[in-house]
């Protein structure tokens, strides 16, 4: 069965985008591949400048337009990646470019598309209602409305990034590719496969929005919700990429909140590099299934890096936390002169930081003449934390966790 889009048509889009986008490396990350047991090679497409793959697709779909419809504008519908490809690449070949925008997507991603020119509208609850606001517009002003996954030049565009990995890796065993309305792991599947036909590639979805799935009969309808990975969370997937996901990709993995978030941090901690939780979906899958890819050599596609500072300063400090080495103890003292300093002698003394104290008289249950403290601490892991709580007990002090 031929499929709507070849290996001929995305070489075609590499052609075509040469220059204008980033060839992203391709390199090998040691401590993930001891983590997980797998050789990991990391595709780092959140180093484009806008921080994502979109811009390969959107402009590939833009170099495709008439001269005649340039002048009427382009519309988009997008959560945020594909809204700043979009805006970026229109202006610079002098298109007028408006794009919808859910009311929840990330303010970073907003600042970012008006930035790069676009007129950005703020309507619905999720992708499909500004999809809906976009088409009208579109309907009204007569511009035309660049896909953001469901269209053959913009899935050949994103088609780009398998090429180059295997250009850098050739003898990969599997991809790993973020899916959520298929265009990224659709372009990919058609590239590697018509490269490497042997390749596995494999998707992953986010907990609550398994579109893909749903739309292959392999899941129930997604019950959505809030999510970090919201670059993902499309609530229908792409009638044509479904197709292509259906015939050529082996695989897709369903990944937790939690994985991702994990993933996000590590993805700081070991490679020095900011992922937004859609990007990290790849590394979550091996951390979540590390027995599926054991032994194997993996390239995952870290798709983008547009995450608000706010949500990954939360981010890391949970898995901080997480991980022991930011803990919040409740500590009772007597209410009298410097026995605050006598705590803090303590701790220091272990070796623990004191990033903040809270220091309450008046709680319900506290007693006359005695004092709560809050303390959080900086500790090197676990096993610290836990001989901080030791000499504070030694020391005559009742410590336990702080309710959060």
């Amino acid at each position: 069965m031929a499929l709507p889009v070849s290996l001929s048509d995305v070489r075609a889009a590499a052609a075509a985008i040469k220059g204008a986008v980033v060839e992203t490396p391709t390199t090998l990350s040691a401590t993930f591949s001891e983590i997980t047991g797998a050789e990991v090679w990391l595709k780092f497409e959140n180093l484009q400048f806008t921080a994502s793959f979109k811009e390969r697709g959107a402009l590939n779909f833009l170099l495709r337009i008439g001269d005649a419809d340039r002048s009427r504008g382009v519309v988009a519908a997008s959560a945020g990646n594909h809204a700043q490809g979009v805006a970026y690449h229109a202006r610079r070949l002098g298109i007028a470019a408006t794009i919808v925008m859910p009311t929840d997507t990330p303010f970073a991603k907003v600042t970012n598309t008006e930035y790069h020119g676009a007129t950005v509208i703020l309507d619905g609850d999720g992708f499909a209602a500004a999809l809906a606001r976009a088409r009208r517009i579109a309907a009204e002003t007569g511009a035309t409305v660049v896909p953001a996954f469901d269209d053959p030049a913009i899935v050949a565009g994103q088609g780009t990034i398998g090429l180059e990995m295997l250009a850098a890796v050739p003898d990969l065993d599997a991809i790993v590719v973020p899916v959520g309305g298929g265009g990224l792991v659709s372009g990919v599947a058609i590239a590697a496969k018509g490269l490497r036909p042997d390749i596995e590639i494999v998707g992953v979805q986010i907990e609550g929005w398994p579109s893909m799935l749903h739309a292959l009969g392999r899941a129930p309808i997604p019950v959505c919700g809030p999510t970090i990975a919201e670059g993902i969370a499309v609530q229908s997937a792409g009638l044509l990429t479904r197709e292509i996901v259906a015939a050529l990709v082996d695989d897709i993995l369903v990944v937790t909140e939690q994985r991702v978030e994990e993933a996000v941090a590590l993805a700081v901690e070991i490679e020095k590099t900011v992922v937004e939780g859609a990007g990290a979906v790849g590394i979550a899958a091996l951390l979540e299934y590390p027995e599926r890819f054991h032994g194997r050599k993996v390239g995952v596609i870290l798709s983008g890096g547009n995450i608000d500072v706010r949500v990954l300063s939360s981010v890391i400090g949970r898995a901080l936390a997480r991980s022991g080495r930011l803990v919040r103890l409740r500590i009772e003292i007597p209410d009298r002169p410097g026995t605050l300093a006598a705590v803090a002698q303590v701790i220091g003394a272990a070796r623990g930081n004191i990033i903040d104290v809270a220091h309450r008289r008046d709680l319900p249950g506290v007693a006359l003449k005695t004092t709560l403290l809050e303390v959080s601490i900086e500790t090197r892991d676990r096993a610290h934390a836990a001989a901080i709580v030791s000499a504070l007990t030694n020391a005559g002090y009742t410590a336990a966790p702080a309710q959060t």
